[in-house]
Formats: structure tokens, sequence, C-alpha cells
């Protein structure tokens, strides 16, 4: 990336957050440093650091250490106040901390050079629509769909220890049934003795995972909702459900235009081939083991299901078998073209860096 060109008086600030508090380095249109500035996490502190910068000059933009989480607050203020905004990475700890050592305010200052030198671009995603709601709702799940296998899972093995005729009574059951059981077990008695408390385990264990089966089948129910409304031409692609659907449009964000291209979103879900050639191996190429691998997941996985049932794909399958590919390596190339159709057919692209309403 080529740096950018500013004057002496346009400033950059550069911002480490952190939980309760956040420190913020400002430097001048050509690199000098200006001064620090340790803030609260809340408006007040917001503000105080916004006009703390606007007293060095006009402000051109502001770089952000995580954005997505520790940062998502401030990241709010500046754009509902027209700032700038872009997403930095954290400094490379090999190099960044050997060289230049560890502070809240190095790292605060290593983000606004990163801006200046043009090598931070990204547009962090806004996080104020349907999309956001997504996200939430998938955590909600996820979390749920752990702890509900954690439950079974944990029944199972206790039931390994239990009593021969329990054994016998129980371990021919379904999961299903299985639960339904262990939840009308009565664990009246001696706590101290074995068999009822192997009964209150169980029946504790159950009913865990019954309210569990409930509250998931919500979650799953609202979780489709949502992406219809959100994304029906992309539930419409072959091997695409609602799982999948959701976790590529949380990668995308709620402000898709933030992705300038298929090939940007390729990167970002990890899917474009990196060079990895020199001299006489020049075209060689290396899986990409970047971007975000949750959507790299779920591109897989769609890739899965048209490998077993897309006609068109399977064609291409024993296209590429005949030409010397192995299955790894035309997957690879299936996911790119997956990646291609799937940014097509996200949501309209809303304006970079658009600033937010004042409400």
């Amino acid at each position: 990336m080529s740096s950018i060109a500013l004057e002496r008086t346009d400033v950059i600030v550069g911002v480490d957050t952190h939980k309760d508090e956040h420190v913020a380095v400002v430097i001048d249109g050509l690199g000098g440093r200006l001064g620090e500035f340790y803030l609260s996490t809340t408006n007040s502190g917001y503000t105080e650091l916004l006009a703390w910068a606007k007293s060095f000059g006009r402000v051109h933009a502001f770089g952000v250490e995580g954005t997505g989480s520790y940062g998502m607050g401030l990241a709010r203020f500046l754009r509902r106040c027209a700032q700038t905004v872009i997403e930095v990475s954290r400094p490379p700890r090999a190099g960044h901390r050997r060289r230049d050592g560890k502070s809240d305010p190095i790292d605060a200052e290593h983000a606004a050079r990163q801006v200046l030198a043009g090598q931070a671009t990204a547009t962090p995603k806004l996080s104020d629509g349907a999309v956001e709601a997504i996200r939430l709702t998938r955590i909600a799940r996820s979390t749920a769909v752990k702890a509900h296998s954690q439950a079974i899972v944990t029944l199972k093995a206790a039931l390994v220890t239990a009593s021969y005729p329990l054994r016998a009574k129980l371990e021919p059951l379904t999961d299903h049934k299985l639960m339904t059981t262990c939840a009308a077990f009565d664990s009246d008695g001696d706590p101290s003795d074995p068999e009822v408390a192997m009964r209150h385990l169980l029946c504790s264990l159950a009913r865990r995972w019954l309210d569990l089966h409930k509250e998931i089948t919500t979650h799953t129910k609202r979780l489709e909702k949502l992406t219809t409304a959100t994304a029906p031409r992309l539930l419409d692609a072959f091997g695409i459900g609602p799982e999948i659907a959701s976790e590529l449009l949380v990668a995308a964000g709620d402000n898709t235009g933030r992705i300038r291209s298929e090939a940007a979103f390729a990167k970002l879900c990890g899917v474009c081939p990196i060079p990895a050639g020199s001299g006489k191996t020049g075209g060689r190429h290396r899986l990409n083991r970047g971007g975000n691998r949750q959507a790299n997941a779920a591109l897989h996985r769609a890739v899965i299901v048209r490998l077993r049932w897309h006609a068109p794909t399977i064609a291409y399958v024993q296209r590429r078998t005949a030409e010397g590919l192995s299955k790894k390596e035309i997957i690879r190339c299936l996911k790119r073209y997956v990646a291609r159709e799937v940014y097509n057919l996200l949501p309209p692209r809303h304006q970079n860096n658009k600033p937010l309403s004042t409400a």
C-alpha cells in the first residue's frame, strides 16, 4: 500500500482499546508524534478524546484496534460524529515487541502509523442492523448447542458406572427416550445412597438437556426467520441453508460495501490462493490458512453438499480429476467459486464508513 499524502496540520489518531480504558496517540501528517491520551470507555471519555484530537488540527482518521470487541463503542461514537474509522490489526508479536517493546502507547502509535502508511485500510463492520442481530442469535444458539452436547455426553458417561439393572433399562433407549425417562426419575431418598445420587444426577442432566433442546429449537427458528428476511437470494443457492448463510452474513457484516470485490470477499473467507513461487517454481500457490475460519468452514460445508447432489459440481469434479487434480485441490477451487457466487448474493452494499445517525 502507498502512504497517504497529508499535510503537517493533518493528524491521525491511533487507539489501543481495552475493557475499561483506551489509550490514544496522535501523529501529524508527516509522522511526528504529538501526544498521548488516556480515556475511559464512556461517552464522556469518547467526547474528551475527540476534542483532544481536534486540538492538534484536522483529524484525517482514527485507527482503532478491536472494533468488533473492546473498540466497538468508540467506533460507533466516532461514526456518529462523522469521523473516519479504520480497523487496525494488533502489532505482530515477534518483530514489533522485540524491536519496540510492548506498552499501550506503543501499540496505539503503531495503529496510527499503520493508517498513515496505508497498510490499514479496512472499514469496520457497522454492527447496527439485521446482520448484528443474526450474529447475536448465533452466539445464543451455539452456546446452547455446546451445553446440550455436554449434558448428554456427561449423562452417558455417568450411566456407565450405574448399577446393572439401571443400565440394562436405560442403555437400549434412543437419546430422546433416554432423556424423558431419566427426567421422570424420583430422586427422593437418602442423599448418601449412591443409587439415589445416581438417579438425582441422571434426572438433573436429562432435564437440562430437554430444556436446552427447546431453547435450541427457538434459536433455530429465530435464526431462519432473520436470515430469510435479510438475504433470501442467498438461501436460494444450492447447498446453502440458514446456518451456512448466517455465518457468511456475519463475516460480511451489515455494511457489505466495505468489501470492495469478490476477490476481497474470498480473501476475507480464506479461500484465495497464496502465491508461493520463485524463479523456476513461478506460478505455484499454497493453501491460505488466514481469513475468517468460520466462514471458510461454512463454504466447505456448502461444497461438500454440492459434491454429492449438484450435477454441475459433479461434472466439474470429473473433469478436474481427469486433469490430474486431487480431491483436496478440487475442493479448494470449488470453495473459491462458491465465494464468488455468495458475494454476488449478499444484501445491498451500503456506503463505506457512512456516519451513523445521532439518535
